[in-house]
């Protein structure tokens, strides 16, 4: 089991995500990159879904794994990743064995010009942001970087409520203002790095000494690295939420489209729900 312990924030968000998100993933980005590489069904799906010639962002992409989807279509849409780890968007950069065309950059920057893609997916991005304003202000970009006619929007965090084959065991505070209810949490997420064993070195001298007679190869044992990843551990309903209060900052109406709507934008949410011990969400923008 996983031992997941309770986050404290420091008063600088964007220091302490350096410190214990990014610089984390640079150094684990290899191994990580070496796990991940099976996508989900309903990102999958989603993908899937889209018209041809659509171009859309992969907001916080990693290695990339969702880049050459869809595999019964290829090359039918075209998705362009964003990372802030150098490390994890070199392996992005031939994801599939192609060159795919990534960005290095912050969720939270204005790269895009409003409404320059068609798609966009955020797939356990958001909840390495360490203030419910951050991860507003992510979702908010989002929305922006989308075609406000047409735009489509999934997003992806992790749940507190964990799965039977999950090896994390989430603590969880009651939610005083709804009984019955849990609140979101934040915790760090141990991940385990093993370095494989090499050859002992051996010093000129001591090598001189010997080369006449060989000495039999010793192993050095190195011991494991244990880095403490940030998350906030998305509660029911939580992300829902997340997206409203982001369209309500953008002034955006929420709900479908209704033919009384005249000359109004708005943003509705099309699924959500939680799988493999994720919380999802897909919306989608319209334009009256």
């Amino acid at each position: 089991m996983s031992k997941v312990t309770p986050a404290v924030i420091d008063d600088d968000p964007s220091a302490y995500e350096t410190k214990h998100v990014h610089e984390v993933y640079d150094q684990i980005a290899s191994h990580f990159s070496s796990t991940r590489y099976k996508p989900w069904p309903i990102i999958a799906a989603f993908l899937a879904s889209l018209p041809p010639g659509w171009v859309g962002l992969d907001s916080g992409t990693g290695n990339g794994k969702y880049l050459p989807l869809p595999l019964e279509r290829p090359g039918s849409v075209w998705t362009i990743g964003l990372d802030r780890s150098r490390n994890l968007l070199d392996a992005a950069r031939n994801a599939g064995g192609a060159v795919r065309e990534v960005v290095w950059g912050d969720v939270l920057g204005n790269g895009w010009r409003i409404g320059a893609f068609d798609y966009a997916i955020s797939i356990a991005t958001i909840h390495h942001l360490a203030t419910p304003a951050r991860r507003r202000e992510a979702v908010e970009r989002l929305l922006q970087s989308v075609s406000p006619s047409h735009g489509r929007v999934l997003i992806y965090v992790w749940a507190i409520e964990q799965d039977a084959l999950s090896k994390r065991q989430i603590p969880t505070t009651p939610d005083a203002s709804s009984p019955g209810a849990i609140v979101g949490e934040d915790v760090y997420v141990p991940w385990v790095l093993n370095p494989q064993p090499g050859p002992q070195k051996t010093s000129r001298r001591r090598k001189a000494a010997t080369e006449s007679e060989p000495e039999p190869s010793h192993e050095v044992q190195i011991e494991p690295q244990t880095f403490h990843r940030y998350y906030h551990m998305f509660a029911e309903g939580e992300l829902d939420g997340l997206v409203n209060e982001a369209a309500k900052q953008l002034r955006l109406v929420i709900g479908p489209h209704t033919s009384a709507q005249r000359h109004t934008l708005g943003v509705e949410i099309v699924q959500s729900g939680w799988e493999r011990s994720n919380h999802y969400v897909e919306v989608k923008r319209w334009q009256a």
